[in-house]
């Protein structure tokens, strides 16, 4: 049985930073599968790490994230985790979230993560002066997109043999 980490990332006074924690919320009503857990994480960072230090053998990111596209855009991807020994800063702040930060806070404890995706969505409005709670209509209308295409990774991920997901290797 393989262990899938769905973790919604967000911050929900934001805007549509809190685009991960409305996906997870829309995963949560319906039935989970076995070895599937689905968790709105928000912005406490050290949960997040220490959930993935658990040993899920993938962990799926779900987060509004800046690309350049047309806000509501979705976007599959697969972080290279080598890059994460060239950004520097500070590891973790306690009081925002920064999945980079996360993945640097494992390996400082000695962790090492497990397959990692990235569903994303272009915010049309993140940070504001006075905060914005809510999405914008382009990143609501996103979210069932973003649910299928979950869905439709844990059945593919769902199918391949553990020996795979731990290589990083394709199902054939």
């Amino acid at each position: 049985m393989k262990n899938i980490l769905v973790a919604g990332i967000g911050n929900i006074f934001f805007g549509d930073d809190a685009f991960g924690c409305e996906v997870v919320r829309h995963l949560l009503d319906r039935p989970v599968p076995a070895g599937v857990t689905i968790k709105d994480f928000g912005i406490r960072s050290y949960d997040l790490a220490y959930a993935m230090m658990d040993g899920p053998d993938v962990t799926i990111f779900v987060d509004a994230t800046q690309q350049g596209q047309a806000p509501g855009t979705i976007y599959f991807i697969e972080p290279e985790i080598n890059s994460l020994d060239n950004n520097s800063g500070e590891v973790v702040n306690a009081h925002s979230m920064n999945p980079v930060r996360v993945l640097q806070l494992i390996r400082s404890l000695g962790g090492q993560p497990g397959r990692l995706y990235l569903v994303g969505c272009e915010p049309a409005v993140l940070e504001t002066e006075d905060g914005a709670m809510g999405l914008s209509q382009p990143v609501e209308a996103a979210i069932p997109k973003a649910v299928e295409m979950i869905d439709s990774l844990i059945r593919d991920l769902s199918s391949e043999t553990s020996e795979k997901i731990h290589t990083g290797a394709a199902a054939t």
